[in-house]
């Protein structure tokens, strides 16, 4: 099948050239004033000095982890990986190091074409809409078509290189390990900064929130591209690679008795991706709008091209599954897949967007004070955790049914086939935030702000959207992951009966609540510290308020940054040693307890903290758009303490949890040999 695996390095290549061409068609375009450069240059900085300091802290878990996998899965020294004999080639390891320089670099391409974009983007926007959502759109498609091009280019060559899918599980763990890191170090360093100019800025100040007199607003721009670009890259990088290699696992232990060889079954996903990497350039083109669109038009714009693309692919499916002589359930698998996709991204919208009533209502209860809104949030987010469970479940049984574990681990593989496009609508949002930070800080035209928080509104409901994506598709590919786990180790069954099981089970149950505990707690500490400093320069520096003197935006982004390089560390390595632990002292059955435990109940909890964030999030905007009040009102401040609330269940805790789930998933298939016996 050596065809396919050409097929998929060339598209990889197309999607790389693609990004290319897409990144210079944004910086040719108009880079504004000097007083718009001069801000844009200052975001820049500040998130390109976040990016070095936690890659060099990365790069030294990196060399550490790469050591372990070569002396205790690939040499073998504990003689229980293989025959004991060891390997010749470090391989894990090697695989290892790849996939950690990969998802870094994804993280780092996407990070820097969105930081140049937006002063573009805030340019563009004085001319008109349209013109203004292509720059930021085409930012966010340089983001979507890297991760895969970056991603499907490496699991190729990676299988290309060894052949084996127990080495290439180390490319996905480098990749798992490098994204928590950066979702959460970013998710914290972003919250920190935006609870400090939140709280201070609006709350206490009564001033705009991107208002240059606020000591937090740099500090704020910087995170939202650190946290919703170069960590949503990685989390989507990661996730993407997770569920080809789960299948190609699946099919070399022959999970799912289907028609045809293991070979063509373990290509299969690779065509499957490179068909998604040209449906989702096609789709990229179809995006554009009209001047005065509303958010419903806005919304189609965006959903015209992901639709467009999610039938390129079911087309080019057919085909892949006749050329190949497959099983024609294959295709309905990826059909699976690809709609329960688009189902739980809709109904993260349907309960995030102000365009209908849950959120409409969520702000009412903004009359009443706080306490209200915080109360409707949560339990919106609960409610909101029923349409996806039954989604994923349906979805399940369909694709079990049609071939079985394979099944299982193609629909992830199918749901994440148009991630090119899929993920550009997410990554889109942060620019569109930016340049409207950028407008306001510069002091242009009023429509200008008008037009950019048309796009940011709708760079909400499709980061929403995306939330919900990635979740959904996150635990397709645990689920996967932990049935490639269970072939490895040798256990068909795991019996809740059996005490190692049950005490696995509740140790995997604690898991994400732990998890979302040391984050939240995290965001705390470090948006305290910001805070204060927000609050002594008010105090301190005289004539800030009233705009005679300069706000140091430089310790404000020192503040941030020192916070989430403290407060990183401790979560993103319990997902790591928690897994290895509980399999080595207990043993492989109690080891798949945990990891049935931490998907039941990280699922929910991170749809419920990411749908509530959101919500909470569009209805103090549903509030600013003047409804209720308005800017200003009691009804606004109220809507801002639930919006502060949210922030870190949003982009921190509740987005961080898929990963946590994928990485133990991988951590217990590639760490499994080692507990056998």
């Amino acid at each position: 099948m050596e065809t396919i695996q050409i097929i998929s390095i060339v598209a990889a290549v197309v999607a790389l050239i693609f990004a290319a061409f897409l990144a210079s068609t944004v910086l040719k375009k108009d880079a504004g004033n000097e007083q718009i450069r001069f801000i844009g240059q200052a975001i820049q900085e500040g998130a390109t000095a976040f990016l070095s300091r936690e890659y060099r802290l990365l790069a030294i878990f990196v060399v550490v982890m790469t050591v372990i996998l070569a002396v205790f899965i690939d040499f073998d020294i504990l003689g229980k990986v293989g025959s004991g004999a060891g390997a010749s080639v470090p391989g894990t390891a090697i695989a290892y190091l790849v996939g950690a320089l990969g998802s870094g670099l994804a993280g780092f391409i996407g990070m820097s074409i969105a930081v140049r974009a937006n002063t573009r983007t805030t340019v563009q926007a004085m001319q008109g809409l349209n013109p203004a959502l292509r720059v930021a759109f085409n930012s966010g498609a340089v983001m979507g078509a890297s991760v895969v091009g970056i991603a499907l280019l490496g699991v190729t060559l990676m299988f290309i290189a060894f052949g084996d899918a127990s080495i290439v599980a180390g490319f996905g763990f480098g990749a798992s390990s490098i994204a928590l890191f950066a979702r959460v170090g970013g998710g914290i360093y972003t919250k920190a900064a935006d609870v400090g100019a939140d709280l201070v800025g609006k709350v206490e100040q009564g001033i705009p929130e991107d208002d240059p007199r606020n000591p937090a607003t740099i500090a704020d721009n910087v995170g939202d591209n650190v946290g919703d670009v170069a960590g949503m890259g990685a989390d989507l990088f990661e996730s993407y690679v997770g569920s080809i290699i789960a299948t190609v696992a699946l099919a070399a232990v022959g999970a799912g008795a289907l028609s045809s060889g293991r070979e063509e079954l373990a290509v299969f996903p690779l065509l499957i991706a490179s068909l998604g990497i040209a449906a989702s350039i096609i789709g990229t083109f179809l995006v554009r709008t009209g001047e005065g669109a509303d958010m419903g038009r806005l919304l189609w714009s965006l959903r015209t091209g992901i639709f467009s693309a999610g039938v390129l692919v079911l087309a080019g499916t057919v085909g892949a599954v006749l050329a190949l002589g497959l099983d024609f359930n294959l295709f309905w698998v990826v059909a699976v897949g690809l709609v329960a996709g688009q189902i739980i991204g809709t109904a993260s919208e349907y309960y995030t967007s102000y365009e209908y009533r849950h959120t409409k209502k969520l702000a009412e209860q903004a009359a009443t004070g706080p306490a209200t809104i915080i109360i409707g949030g949560l339990g919106l987010g609960m409610m909101s955790t029923v349409i996806p469970g039954v989604v994923v479940v349906v979805a399940m049984w369909g694709a079990f049914q049609l071939a079985d574990l394979y099944g299982v681990a193609l629909a992830a593989v199918g749901m994440l086939s148009t991630l090119g496009i899929t993920l550009a609508t997410d990554a889109y949002g942060p620019v569109a935030d930016n340049a409207g930070g950028i407008a306001e800080q510069a002091g242009l035209a009023p429509e200008v702000r008008e037009r950019t928080d048309a796009l940011d509104s709708l760079g909400n409901t499709t980061a929403a959207t995306g939330k919900g994506f990635a979740i959904g598709s996150a635990v397709l590919t645990a689920l996967a992951l932990m049935a490639a786990y269970s072939g490895v180790v040798g256990v068909q069954v795991f019996n809740i009966m059996d005490l190692h099981v049950m005490i696995g089970l509740i140790i995997g149950a604690i898991m994400p609540f732990v998890f979302s505990a040391l984050t939240m707690q995290a965001v705390g500490r470090a948006a305290y510290a910001m805070v204060q400093e927000v609050r002594r320069q008010f105090r301190e520096i005289e004539g800030l308020l009233e705009g005679t003197a300069t706000a140091d935006y430089a310790r404000a982004v020192d503040i941030s940054t020192r916070g989430a390089m403290k407060e990183m560390v401790l979560p993103g390595l319990i997902a790591i040693v928690v897994p290895i632990v509980v399999g080595a002292i207990l043993g492989p059955e109690a080891l798949g307890g945990l990891l049935i435990g931490s998907i039941a109940t990280g699922f929910l909890f991170a749809i419920m903290m990411a749908n509530a964030g959101g919500a909470w999030d569009n209805a103090k905007k549903y509030i600013e758009a003047g409804h209720l009040g308005g800017k200003g009102s009691d009804e606004h401040a109220a809507a801002v303490v639930g919006d502060t609330v949210g922030d870190p269940f949003k982009d921190t805790s509740g987005p961080a949890l898929n990963i946590l789930l994928k990485l133990m998933s991988i951590v217990a298939l590639v760490f499994g040999p080692l507990f056998i016996g």
